[in-house]
């Protein structure tokens, strides 16, 4: 298991699927969690939780596409805790599923504002942070869709990809600072995501047999293991979860 100890994480989209699994993995790697999402209710839940479990968990409401908001998530898991030493940019959206001729262009736009800006937001507002301490690790999930063509998928798949370019942007910016930044790519994963995509019934992805789908927990065990050295030569790119040999680096085969 990774060991964490002494570090500050703020996972957003923490309140269910892989931002909860991330936020539980952290903390039982011995990591501080603020769990961010618009959520308040369910992340203040789920901190609790971690919280009777003998772990150090708060929680914070915010909307990644405002940089306001994500910045004061910043502050006060700095506030709070000291340091920010991780942090997950995981919220994301893949509704609305919908051929180009028939997608809603707010939609499409909101989809660009959550799965893109946010993922910016996270990284802009961590920097100063960081940059202060000499030292932090920015996990960006991404996903196949980042390199692959999917029908019905237009926003998900130029969102992922621009998050990849920025992942890539990022490192390249960053290199010899003390800061890194890597991409998860898990593949499927047994999320509230996977029964809207299976709803749509567009593209093979919707046709998969779920279980094929991998636990949210093998999620989090990846990402608390990208954030420790063993998987640094990875730092400006996607880590495959898919990936066999990835997945027994991680632990979990």
């Amino acid at each position: 298991m990774a060991n964490l100890n002494g570090k500050t994480a703020l996972i957003t989209g923490a309140s269910r699927g892989i931002g909860a699994a991330a936020a539980r993995s952290l903390a039982k790697a011995g990591a501080k969690v603020v769990l961010a999402a618009r959520s308040a209710q369910t992340i203040t839940e789920l901190a609790q939780r971690l919280d009777d479990e003998g772990h150090h968990a708060l929680a914070i409401p915010c909307d990644v596409a405002n940089y306001q908001s994500v910045e004061a998530a910043m502050r006060f898991t700095q506030d709070s805790f000291g340091s920010v030493d991780i942090v997950v940019n995981n919220a994301g959206v893949i509704e609305p599923i919908a051929r180009i001729e028939d997608s809603d262009p707010l939609s499409w736009d909101l989809a660009i504002d959550i799965n893109v800006k946010g993922v910016y937001h996270g990284v802009r507002a961590a920097l100063p942070i960081m940059q202060a301490q000499g030292s932090g690790t920015i996990v960006n999930i991404s996903s196949g869709a980042a390199t692959s063509a999917l029908e019905g998928w237009s926003h998900y798949c130029a969102s992922k990809a621009a998050v990849l370019s920025l992942t890539r942007v990022a490192h390249k910016e960053l290199a010899g600072s003390g800061i890194r930044v890597i991409g998860l790519s898990p593949g499927t994963v047994a999320t509230d995501m996977q029964v809207a995509i299976k709803a749509s019934g567009i593209n093979p992805v919707s046709q998969l047999d779920p279980n094929v789908h991998i636990p949210p927990d093998w999620v989090g065990k990846a990402i608390a293991w990208c954030c420790t050295d063993d998987a640094q030569e990875f730092d400006g790119d996607d880590v495959r979860l898919r990936d066999e040999e990835i997945r027994r680096r991680v632990g979990l085969i």
